[in-house]
C-alpha cells in the first residue's frame, strides 16, 4: 500500500492513499462470493444465481461495500503509522470507483492539532480599569427599585397629556425607508416615558399627545442597532394613543427599605448596595484584565487553529445563548438571530475562544502547572458558598463522578495558569473616565 501525506496548513494534512491490485481483487471477490449467498434474482433459488449475473445486478452493491471496508481498513492504520491524530472526522477529498485489476485510490483531508512553542508569554502589556467608587450609581440602582414598586394611576382627565415620566399604552406602527423587513406594529403595547432608552425622538413626538389622538412621529434609529444597514437611519412611528398612567414614586424612608430585605433602615439598604456593586464592579474588572490577558497572549503567540474546533466551539456558545433566554421565553429569532447568522456574528470570538484554549493547555503543559488538594478544597468550598454542611456532600460527588472531577481540574488548571499570565503580566491601570473618554 502507497501512502502519501501533504502538509496543506499547520492544521491540515492530505493522506493519499493507493490500495494495489492484488487486494482489490481479493476484497472484490469476497464481496461478491458474500453478496451471492444473499441474492435473489428471479429464475433461481436464493444463493444459487450464477456469479456472472450477480455481478452484472449487485456490482453498485459490491463498489459501496468494498470501497467502505478498504478505507475503515487502510486509512486509520496509515494514520497511526505517519503519527496524525485526527481532531475531527477525515473528509474524503477524492475517491475512485473500485475496479477489478486496478489499485484503488483515494486522499484524504485531515485536521490536526496546530504544534504550539509558547515563546513569548511573560511580560505581556495589558491595561486594568481601576476601581472607583461610585454614589450616583447606588442612587441610580435605588431611584430604579423605586420605579419598579410605582404604582400606576389612570389620567382620567379628557385634556389630559402626556408629561415626562408618564407610562403609556399604544398601539403602533414602524417603517424604515427602504427596509420594509425592519417594519413592525403592535397592539396594546406598554411605553415608559421614566426609562430614558426610548430610540431618539420618540419622546419629544409623545409628550403632549392626548387619549385617543394618532399621530406620525420621525425618528432616528440607533447607531448601535443589530442591523448595521438601518443603524442611524432615519424611520416613522405611528402611535394611537389609548391610555395614560401617571407614576405614584414611594417615599424614600426606612418602610421602603424594608420591603427588599433583612434591613432596618435606608442606610442599611444603601450600605448592602454599595458592597454589592463593589464586588460585581471588582468582578467585571478582573474578568475584563482576564480577557485582555487572552488577547494579548494570542497577540504574542499566533496560531492557526482547526476549523472543526471553532465550529464546536460556536455550538457550545450557541447552546449556552439559545438557554439564556429560555427562561425568559425568548428565542434566538426574536433576539434577531436564526443559527447561520448567529455562527457568522459569532465566529471570530468562537475563533479567539479556541485559539486562547490552546494556548492556555500549552502554558498548563509548559509551566509544569499542577492541581494541589488545597486548590481542590477551596473549590469545594467555593462551590458551597461557605456552607460547612454542604463542602463534605459536594467533595464526595467529585470523587464518585469522574468527569465532573477531572473538568474541574481542567478549569482550576486554566484559572492557574491565567493567573500565572497576570502575575507575570507589565499591567497599566486607567481610569475610568479614559475609557468613557475614548468611547
Amino acid at each position: 500500500m502507497q501512502v502519501k501525506v501533504e502538509e496543506i496548513s499547520p492544521v491540515k494534512r492530505k493522506i493519499s492513499i493507493e490500495v494495489p491490485v492484488e487486494r482489490v481483487n481479493d476484497e472484490i471477490h469476497k464481496a461478491y462470493t458474500g453478496i451471492q449467498k444473499k441474492a435473489t434474482l428471479s429464475g433461481f433459488r436464493k444463493g444459487k444465481a450464477p456469479m456472472q449475473m450477480v455481478k452484472k445486478f449487485y456490482r453498485g452493491t459490491m463498489q459501496d461495500e468494498v470501497m467502505k471496508r478498504l478505507y475503515e481498513e487502510t486509512l486509520f492504520p496509515a494514520l497511526e503509522k505517519h503519527k496524525i491524530e485526527p481532531v475531527d472526522a477525515p473528509l474524503i477529498d477524492d475517491m475512485e470507483l473500485v475496479t477489478e485489476d486496478e489499485p484503488f485510490k483515494y486522499s484524504a483531508m485531515i485536521e490536526v492539532m496546530p504544534r504550539i512553542l509558547l515563546t513569548d508569554y511573560k511580560g505581556l502589556n495589558v491595561k486594568k480599569e481601576r476601581y472607583v467608587e461610585d454614589e450616583n450609581a447606588v442612587k441610580a440602582e435605588i431611584e430604579r427599585m423605586r420605579q419598579n414598586m410605582a404604582q400606576l394611576i389612570p389620567v382620567e382627565d379628557e385634556d389630559g397629556e402626556v408629561e415626562k415620566g408618564m407610562v403609556l399604552t399604544v398601539d403602533y406602527s414602524s417603517s424604515v425607508s427602504g427596509n420594509p423587513e425592519e417594519d413592525s406594529n403592535g397592539k396594546d403595547v406598554t411605553i415608559d416615558l421614566s426609562t430614558g432608552d426610548l430610540i431618539s425622538g420618540l419622546e419629544d413626538g409623545l409628550i403632549g399627545m392626548r387619549i385617543g389622538e394618532s399621530k406620525s412621529i420621525d425618528v432616528t434609529l440607533p447607531e448601535n442597532s443589530k442591523n448595521k444597514e438601518i443603524a442611524g437611519k432615519p424611520g416613522i412611528f405611528s402611535v394611537t394613543l389609548k391610555e395614560i398612567k401617571r407614576k405614584e414614586l414611594p417615599d424614600l424612608d426606612d418602610e421602603f427599605a424594608q420591603q427588599f430585605g433583612d434591613f432596618e433602615t435606608l442606610d442599611e439598604m444603601k450600605a448592602k448596595l454599595a458592597e454589592m456593586r463593589e464586588k460585581q464592579e471588582l468582578d467585571r474588572i478582573q474578568n475584563e484584565l482576564k480577557a485582555g490577558i487572552i488577547d494579548a497572549l494570542i497577540e504574542k503567540n499566533p496560531l492557526e487553529v482547526p476549523e472543526s474546533m471553532v465550529r464546536r466551539q460556536l455550538d457550545f456558545m450557541l447552546e449556552n445563548f439559545k438557554n439564556s433566554f429560555k427562561g425568559q421565553k425568548l428565542s434566538l429569532e426574536m433576539m434577531g438571530f436564526n443559527e447561520d447568522t448567529f455562527r457568522k456574528r459569532f465566529w471570530d470570538e468562537a475563533v479567539r475562544k479556541v485559539k486562547g484554549g490552546l494556548l492556555v493547555m500549552a502554558l498548563v503543559e509548559q509551566e509544569n502547572i499542577v492541581v494541589e488538594q488545597t486548590d481542590l478544597e477551596a473549590r469545594y468550598a467555593e462551590i458551597a458558598a461557605d456552607n460547612e454542611d454542604m463542602i463534605a456532600r459536594i467533595e464526595e460527588f467529585y470523587k464518585v463522578q469522574t468527569n465532573a472531577r477531572n473538568s474541574m481540574i481542567a478549569e482550576i488548571k486554566e484559572d492557574k495558569a491565567i493567573d500565572f499570565l497576570i502575575k507575570h503580566a507589565v499591567i497599566t491601570e486607567f481610569e475610568p473616565s479614559e475609557m468613557n473618554d475614548g468611547e
